[in-house]
């Protein structure tokens, strides 16, 4: 009997990207932590993916995460603490919160962006710049045609 998952002895396309995607977040964030960030977690990607520059809605966020606001919530406080955001009542809905990126939150998402430039980079070496610009191109294109047809679906 052997130690592997289903998917991992199948191959599947989720264990591939999933894999692939491990790795990076060991590279990135191991190195956010050595440049400074190391209260930085894996679980706060989340939030740095999906704030949009000009801030956005704790709902919002939550959504985009596909997570509980309470969930989104928690990671948005614990950032807020560490000076990373800014937490504020939405002026068009007092209900709302809406959270905005500080100075040393942007700091981040920026060597976050430079960090995966580095990995992918990394990746490249492993298996040649042709095929690394090929994989991402095909990533790209699925990514594309997923957001098409998921469209052509909304009324």
């Amino acid at each position: 009997m052997s130690d592997m998952s289903f998917s991992e002895s199948g191959q599947t396309l989720g264990f591939l990207l999933r894999s692939l995607y491990d790795a990076l977040q060991v590279r990135v964030y191991g190195e956010l932590a050595a440049s400074g960030f190391p209260d930085i977690r894996v679980a706060h990607s989340v939030v740095f993916r999906h704030i949009a520059r000009t801030g956005s809605r704790v709902s919002d966020l939550a959504e985009k995460a596909r997570m509980t606001k309470q969930s989104m919530a928690y990671l948005v406080e614990i950032l807020a603490e560490g000076g990373y955001v800014t937490i504020r009542s939405d002026p068009a809905d007092g209900r709302a919160k809406t959270v905005r990126l500080t100075a040393r939150g942007r700091n981040v998402a920026q060597t976050l962006v430079q960090l995966s430039r580095n990995v992918e980079a990394e990746f490249a070496r492993l298996i040649g710049s042709d095929e690394m610009a090929m994989l991402r191109q095909l990533l790209d294109d699925l990514v594309r045609a997923l957001e098409r047809a998921e469209r052509s679906l909304t009324p």
